[in-house]
């Protein structure tokens, strides 16, 4: 998920855009011909990457839970893989819940800041 966003292609596009932004805030003749210039390479929203990161961690969360139903029912899965598989979902779980209230909290700030 990181590399996604860390990606040359990315990386270029972000360039680009700040580069556009920058010529147009400045008044430079330039600017129109640098808007087009700029590439359309990986285009999605916030919420696409949101639904993929959540799914992501439901999906570990859902192979710990299977692994743990597999220990139980006594078949031959490994007793740390099963330790592991529960701490990995448990981290996943707390790394999520964090990200969301720093989120929550930035849109608390921006709505209560002063117009």
């Amino acid at each position: 998920m990181i590399d996604k966003a860390i990606s040359p292609a990315n990386i270029q596009s972000m360039l680009q855009t700040l580069r556009s932004h920058q010529a147009q805030a400045s008044g430079l003749p330039g600017a129109e011909q640098l808007k087009g210039l700029t590439p359309e390479v990986g285009k999605s929203n916030f919420g696409e990457f949101v639904s993929g990161a959540l799914s992501q961690v439901n999906q570990v969360q859902v192979q710990s839970s299977e692994m743990r139903a597999a220990f139980d029912r006594g078949e031959n899965v490994a007793l740390t893989d099963v330790v592991l598989g529960m701490q990995k979902s448990s981290l996943a779980f707390e790394a999520t819940l964090q990200v969301r209230n720093k989120v929550l909290k930035a849109y608390e700030d921006i709505l209560n800041m002063p117009v």
